[in-house]
């Protein structure tokens, strides 16, 4: 069973915006870190930039993906192909935040890793703006 705020719009909006901005700031400062030759920096910073992923959004989205998404697919079984499209969306960003954390591993601290995290604030943003859109649209309150 979900947790009630992801069933409501407005606050699970707020979980979303929450992690999104904060994935802004540290792509930004990645970013300065590699724009100044601050690579040691920049590994600290994209140490927690991985874990930001993976315990903030990721985490959600495991919580959308046994929870939520099978409740509302039982209730509503024509939702399921929309639900396999966000969950894919999941993994996508999965394998993007495997992919920074390999390159991480290699010590291959570069501007891929800032393209990685633009990317995956791309996919994180229409996915949070679909999920409002299509899927909570008539649960606003939270």
């Amino acid at each position: 069973m979900s947790g009630p705020s992801l069933k409501k719009q407005d606050s699970h909006s707020s979980i979303h915006e929450a992690a999104l901005n904060e994935a802004k700031e540290l792509r930004d400062v990645v970013n300065i870190c590699l724009r100044n030759g601050e690579k040691e920096k920049a590994v600290q910073v994209v140490e927690i930039v991985i874990e930001h992923w993976e315990s903030r959004t990721l985490k959600h989205a495991e919580a959308e993906e046994e929870g939520l998404y099978k409740e509302l697919v039982e209730e509503k079984p024509e939702l399921e192909p929309l639900l396999i499209q966000f969950t894919r969306d999941h993994d996508l960003m999965r394998r993007m935040v495997e992919e920074m954390n390999h390159l991480l591993m290699k010590n291959e601290v570069d501007e891929r890793l800032v393209a990685f995290q633009d990317s995956l604030l791309m996919i994180a943003s229409i996915h949070n703006e679909d999920e409002m859109s299509k899927l909570l649209h008539g649960n606003r309150k939270g």
